[in-house]
């Protein structure tokens, strides 16, 4: 392992023991009954390491931590337990992600990016027909990609350098504005008054522009419609910005390869994914490197 991502795990591991974790009431130290070898803190970092080299399965990922992490991680559990550690974390995961967030220069920033993108759980007919999932997710199509798929949409409002803000599954049935609403009158606190949302055409309605401006006091930016007045223009420059963080999900942090089959698994191990990716962002704020979302230093 490189020592870029020794480093950052390192870093990782002092700011949430002792700042972001008992900021958010999961201090390690407090938890009832008998405490487990790995705690919450390890996890955190282990969760990263793994998502930054880019493995995808557990097993191997369990393999391959014994092998090359047991100096740094000793208490390193078998599969299962991993698994029912990281699927018992989801909150916990998701509380850190905001917090990293805060704890960079373009949480202050007006700028948030909005958007969706496939996220398939199945390949095949009878993996849908016995799925955990099914009843939750469903068929949708990737226009950018020209392919329908099943499973859920990844929703994700996310600043300029990448860091996500907000995000959710949801069935790809239901449409780009309801969930997006939904998502950001749950976490309201987490959208400042005077923002400016960037979308894309598909977020276009009076409806949902309204609520953005009256109910969270931001302003919708989206590229201008055939059928109406010019306002915006086509904004493609801004909107590669976001499409440049689902690549990276996709690519180095294997989020179509997660292998999730129930519900809180595919949470937790999108969670985990999302968590790699603000942890690289934070600290390339911390270090000045000159591209933030890059996390090529850590993948090796």
């Amino acid at each position: 392992m490189k020592t870029d991502l020794n480093t950052l795990l390192i870093t990782l591991y002092v700011h949430l023991d002792d700042r972001i974790l008992p900021a958010i009431g999961f201090s390690r130290d407090h938890h009832p009954g008998r405490k487990p070898a790995l705690n919450d803190v390890e996890l955190l970092c282990l969760l990263v390491a793994q998502h930054l080299l880019g493995i995808a399965s557990e097993r191997k990922w369990i393999r391959y931590a014994r092998a090359h992490l047991h100096g740094m991680f000793p208490n390193i559990p078998k599969q299962s337990g991993w698994g029912k550690r990281v699927r018992q974390s989801t909150g916990l995961i998701s509380a850190v992600i905001t917090e990293l967030a805060r704890d960079t220069p373009t949480w202050g920033e007006l700028t948030r990016l909005v958007d969706s993108t496939p996220l398939p759980c199945a390949a095949s007919r009878e993996t849908v027909k016995r799925s955990d999932l099914a009843g939750h997710a469903g068929y949708g199509y990737c226009a950018s990609h020209s392919r329908f798929f099943w499973g859920f949409r990844l929703y994700l409002v996310c600043t300029p350098d990448g860091m996500p803000v907000v995000w959710g599954l949801a069935n790809p049935k239901l449409g780009e504005r309801e969930v997006t609403a939904a998502l950001l009158r749950h976490d309201r606190h987490l959208i400042q008054s005077g923002q400016v949302i960037v979308g894309d055409k598909g977020f276009a309605g009076r409806e949902f522009e309204t609520f953005i401006a009256d109910e969270l006091g931001a302003h919708l930016v989206r590229p201008d419609r055939k059928d109406e007045n010019p306002r915006f223009g086509r904004l493609g420059g801004i909107r590669q910005w976001v499409e440049s963080v689902f690549d990276t999900l996709k690519g180095q942090l294997t989020l179509e390869d997660h292998g999730g089959r129930t519900i809180p698994g595919v949470y937790s191990r999108v969670a985990a994914r999302l968590l790699a990716l603000a942890a690289g962002i934070w600290h390339n704020w911390l270090i000045d490197a000159p591209a933030k979302r890059s996390l090529i230093a850590y993948d090796h």
